[in-house]
């Protein structure tokens, strides 16, 4: 049975440092007719689902914690019970949206994640959220870069816990180090390329 990949968007708001701004969210859905794996879980239980299926959830891994790709992980993972995967240096993150509730597995840099026979690398690269990840899956020739790169550049880092000269740093070793061929599969937007992007930050 092969893999495949499926996509949502959904709509809600991201809030932080006292502003509140409306935003759409990518998730993905990475798996087979059986199982899949859930990348960031920000709006909507019902929107996620819709995509998911009947399908066993293996996993709910968030790129980082800020509330608009974590706010319905715990919901979701009591609709699912897959546990909820976060890189333990987005706590402070965390706390700000579900204080006194805790993510299950720590993320960690190099770890392999597994779902209907494809693997994932977990890519640390902090930046946009001390804990940002990515997740490279090489057989799919993609990478899922949350808020790290976008189409048109790397993420936001005007806010607390976010650092411009890190991210980038962190954009060009773990990412530019892919093949330039490397669809992203970003947590906003449409997707780009690691050629097309590692051309326009130079």
């Amino acid at each position: 049975m092969s893999a495949r990949l499926d996509h949502t968007v959904t709509s809600g708001t991201f809030s932080l440092d006292g502003e509140t701004f409306d935003v759409d969210n990518n998730v993905w859905v990475l798996g087979d007719d059986r199982e899949c794996l859930v990348i960031d879980a920000p709006h909507s239980v019902a929107d996620i689902m819709a995509v998911v299926g009947e399908r066993t959830v293996v996993a709910i891994v968030c790129t980082h914690a800020h509330d608009d790709h974590v706010r319905v992980a715990p919901e979701l993972r009591e609709r699912t019970g897959a546990p909820i995967l976060l890189h333990p240096q987005d706590a402070p993150l965390w706390e700000l949206t579900h204080p006194g509730v805790r993510w299950d597995t720590d993320l960690s840099d190099g770890q392999r994640l597994q779902v209907a026979g494809i693997e994932l690398e977990v890519l640390h690269t902090p930046g946009h959220a001390p804990g940002g990840v990515c997740l490279y899956a090489p057989s799919l020739g993609a990478v899922f870069s949350g808020d790290t790169l976008f189409h048109g550049g790397p993420g936001a880092t005007g806010r607390s816990y976010s650092d411009r000269t890190t991210l980038e740093d962190s954009i060009r070793a773990r990412l530019f180090a892919l093949p330039d061929d490397t669809v992203v599969h970003t947590g906003h937007g449409p997707d780009t390329t690691i050629g097309v992007e590692r051309t326009a930050l130079g």
